[in-house]
Formats: structure tokens, sequence, C-alpha cells
């Protein structure tokens, strides 16, 4: 019997999601493989402040070291009641994760030339999660066909919006 391959369970409908901060950039930089799901260890002024909805995730990347998988790099907005107690806004970040798809991301990484880049971070009911993409980087040919393949979605949109008010 073959088992299929660690993925991102899916999130049940019971607890709501508030997402947080998305890497827009990631999608149009890198061809997203797979996705997986990680929690945080976090600060109490982090939390506080990514309830705010402050934190950025644009240059940030994950990277395994010593069999445990790090944020490096995302930025966390120190929390402004938070006085002499506050946290580090660009400090590593590590996540939790199960040693079997850690071990499968450093394999890939080792590999392949991928690279673990974070998708976006929300709050899973209570819990900061963490969406992680399995990433290999696009050639600018290939942004440029992904850029022509969505202006060509959106020019079919246009006209089939605009046809059907011609038939009103």
């Amino acid at each position: 019997m073959t088992r299929s391959p660690a993925r991102t369970p899916a999130r049940s409908t019971a607890a709501p999601v508030k997402v947080i901060a998305v890497n827009r950039r990631a999608r149009h930089e890198y061809f997203i493989e797979e996705q997986y799901e990680a929690g945080l260890v976090l600060a109490g002024s982090e939390v506080k402040s990514l309830r705010a909805g402050k934190a950025n995730l644009t240059d940030a990347y994950v990277r395994i070291d010593r069999g445990e998988a790090w944020l490096i790099g995302a930025h966390i907005a120190p929390y402004e009641k938070a006085n002499r107690m506050n946290h580090d806004p660009t400090r590593s970040r590590k996540l939790l994760m199960h040693r079997r798809e850690i071990d499968r991301l450093r394999g890939a990484v080792e590999r392949g030339g991928y690279t673990l880049i974070p998708l976006q971070l929300y709050f899973h009911g209570q819990v900061a999660k963490l969406e992680i993409g399995l990433c290999k980087g696009k050639k600018l040919h290939d942004k440029r066909a992904t850029e022509k393949e969505r202006e060509a979605l959106m020019e079919v949109r246009r006209a089939l919006r605009s046809r059907g008010r011609d038939d009103d």
C-alpha cells in the first residue's frame, strides 16, 4: 500500500480563519509546488501586534536548521502598549511542524533547487498559523507568460460582462 505525500490538512470550517498578511509577491516570483501549514512560536507582544494586523512577509523565507524550521526575515511590528518587554520586529521565529514534513522539505530543498517561502499568515481560531510553499523560482519568460495569461483571462471576463449587458 502506498501512502500519499504529506499535505496540508483541510482547514475545518468550525474555527474561523482571519488572514493577517499575504505574500503576494511569492505567487509572481515562484511556482508553488506544495503548500504546508505550520504553527509559530510567538511572544505575547507579537500575538497582540498580529491581532492588530501589523505583519509583513515580503522578504521572508523559511530555513531548516538542525531539524527545526525557522521563519527568517518576517516583520511583525512592535506592539505600542508593550513598553520595555517588546519584541525584536525581525527576529527568527521557530515553526511548529511534524518531523516527517520537516524531513521531506529539507530533502526537497537540498536536492532540487527548491526554496521555502511563506505565503500567508493567519489566525485559525485562536492560533497563529503560517502557510508555507515549497517553491521553484520563475524565469523572466515564465513571469511574462503568467502575466499574459492573467490579461487574457481578464479580457474574457470583460467581454462576457459587457455581452451580458447587451442582452438585457
